[in-house]
């Protein structure tokens, strides 16, 4: 692994910082002595839940991916040695009822993102968040950096657009730009409209009484799934290396739904059986029925692994809702 560029502090700027991968990554960064810059939306209410423990540390700017000028404005007034671009319309189901809004944000954004970094300073470091959903109808089994997209949301689609830019870029201009590849990654931090804490609130919330059953779609989609706390520092490694490059991140183990919800209810005792009920209204118009990553390449030239394993993961984001609930009534 190469050692970290430079010796001076850094400055990072984050975009999505406000999100779970953000708020993750916002810590690790504060730990290595970064100053640390977030950029958030204007909006009429602020939704800083995930960064409450850190917000006095860090420094936010009001900017918009869809936005190209409060993009260059924002790198010339924080002067960031990374950018980390995190943001994204990132909820998959969502990708269908608005493909043009999804396709803004999470492709044209990273373009807009790049140019700005190119044109106010080329020698800044740029990660660009990639995701597994590109690989979709997978062509093979386990997939890896050399894998072949066929991405089955329109998600999906504006994450290849975005992988594409961020390599056209690093050939086209020369910029540090990598992309990680990252396969799921959950945490408590995780939106409630994901399944995985969908699983996780909804076991919280029947053993609290609150419910009796919990509704999912396909429950045999199969996923690599990690630690959100982990894949972050895989983001920070990518851009101290000597050379750009892309990386998948993920755990090399293949779990489906239903296991997730057998260790989730398992963790209080309950027959899952009992209390979870199948609805088509919930299942994707076009599934992603088995991902698995190979993580080889990340191993090798970050050094980096997981450290959180499965059953662990499913268990924290258990304990954590049940927490957020209260005592057991």
């Amino acid at each position: 692994m190469a050692a970290p560029y430079g010796g001076a502090v850094k400055t990072a700027l984050i975009t999505g910082i406000t999100g779970q991968d953000g708020s993750y990554l916002a810590e690790t960064l504060l730990e290595k002595g970064y100053t640390v810059v977030g950029m958030v939306r204007r909006a009429s209410s602020e939704n800083y839940e995930r960064l409450d423990h850190i917000r006095d540390r860090l420094e936010l700017r009001q900017a918009d991916l869809l936005d190209q000028l409060s993009l260059i404005r924002v790198l010339e007034q924080t002067r960031p040695d990374e950018v980390y671009n995190l943001a994204a319309q990132s909820f998959v189901p969502t990708s269908w009822s608005q493909p043009v809004l999804t396709g803004e944000f999470t492709a044209l954004g990273v373009t807009r993102v790049l140019e700005a970094v190119r044109l106010v300073n080329p020698a800044i470091r740029f990660y660009q968040a990639s995701s597994s959903e590109m690989f979709g109808k997978v062509r093979e089994t386990p997939q890896d950096e050399r894998t072949a997209f066929h991405p089955r949301s329109p998600y999906g689609v504006a994450k290849v657009y975005g992988h594409g830019i961020t390599v056209n870029y690093r050939e086209s201009y020369g910029l540090f730009a990598c992309s990680g590849i990252l396969f799921n990654h959950e945490s408590p931090r995780r939106g409630l409209e994901f399944v995985t804490r969908r699983i996780s609130d909804g076991v919280a919330r029947i053993t609290h009484g609150l419910t009796s059953v919990l509704r999912l779609g396909n429950l045999e989609a199969r996923r690599d799934w990690g630690f959100a706390g982990d894949y972050v520092h895989a983001m920070w490694l990518m851009l101290q290396q000597d050379q750009p490059d892309d990386y998948v991140v993920a755990t090399g183990e293949s779990h489906s739904v239903q296991d997730f919800v057998e260790v989730a209810f398992g963790h209080v005792g309950l027959d899952w059986i009992e209390r979870v009920v199948v609805d088509p209204a919930l299942k994707r118009p076009a599934e992603v029925d088995r991902l698995l990553g190979n993580a080889a390449k990340a191993r090798e030239r970050l050094g980096w692994a997981p450290k959180v394993k499965f059953p662990d993961l499913v268990r924290m984001m258990v304990d954590a809702d049940l927490a957020r609930l209260g005592p057991r009534r």
